[in-house]
């Protein structure tokens, strides 16, 4: 094992003992924060992932206020009664509450997308900016899709090296294994009734009429070999989310926070930079 990779495995090992706890409405949230200047950035991760997903991200962001929250049922935080997109973006909204945030940026991924357009919606005066990354207004899975079938065949206890997660983690393969590996063992510690219940709740998502009424300024970053979120989803949120600007990065798929950190963080950097300046 080389010193970058030591360096790798050495982080992601570490990750958990970083998180605090807020209580959120009577909720236990885990969250991780990177302290920084500049507008802060709430970065909200998607299905099975956790504050973790971020750990490529976070060093291309140096500088800045980070806060990643994992969401409730997901990570170190409190699984509460319901898994639907508003009960995600209700507990962000009191996170940024209860840590006083002044109108952060808020960057969403796949679920963490959809939990952010509905917090703009909802919560409008809480965030200064919103970036959607791999995600969707609405996920249109089918009962045959990959996802669905993945996730209604696994059983508890569900093992860190089941091969769904080949799939379902799919990235370039420039992405560290310790990372991956992480991942995967976050993501093996949910129950799968609440995989299946989270996914019921995504499912029977249609966030067309939320992301109309957003009026704070959006961008939208889409992998452009994104396997579940393509080319329509992504015109569908460029055409709902008014003034929004749509950046597709090359050889991403679903995870281009993962693909390319650099290139995420740079494209995040110019759209709201610590000046908080809208690029043209």
């Amino acid at each position: 094992m080389d010193l970058s990779e030591q360096d790798a495995l050495t982080e992601q090992d570490a990750w958990a003992g970083r998180k605090r706890r807020v209580d959120v409405g009577g909720l236990d949230l885990a969250y991780v924060e990177i302290a920084g200047s500049g507008p802060p950035l709430v970065l909200v991760h998607g299905f099975t992932d956790t504050s973790r997903s971020f750990s490529l991200l976070a060093p291309h962001l140096r500088g800045r206020r980070l806060i990643m929250p994992d969401l409730r049922g997901h990570g170190g935080s409190q699984a509460g009664e319901g898994f639907d997109i508003t009960d995600f973006s209700d507990d962000v909204a009191g996170l940024i509450r209860s840590l006083r945030l002044a109108r952060p940026v808020v960057v969403g991924h796949s679920l963490g997308a959809m939990v952010s357009i509905a917090l703009a919606a909802r919560h409008p005066e809480l965030i200064g900016g919103l970036v959607v990354m791999a995600g969707a207004l609405k996920a249109d899975f089918a009962s045959d899709h990959a996802l669905v079938v993945g996730v209604a065949a696994l059983r508890d206890p569900i093992s860190p090296a089941d091969p769904f997660y080949d799939w379902w983690h799919q990235c370039g393969p420039g992405v560290p294994q310790a990372f991956l590996a992480g991942m995967a063992k976050d993501a093996s510690a949910m129950p799968a009734a609440r995989w299946r219940a989270i996914l019921q709740g995504v499912r029977r998502t249609d966030l067309t009429a939320a992301a109309r009424s957003v009026r704070t300024r959006a961008l939208i970053i889409a992998g452009a070999a994104d396997p579940l979120f393509g080319e329509a989803h992504q015109q569908a949120l460029a055409q709902e989310l008014a003034g929004s600007r749509l950046l597709r990065a090359q050889d991403c798929g679903h995870n281009p926070h993962w693909d390319d950190p650099a290139l995420v963080a740079a494209i995040i950097g110019q759209a709201f930079g610590n000046e908080d300046t809208w690029w043209g």
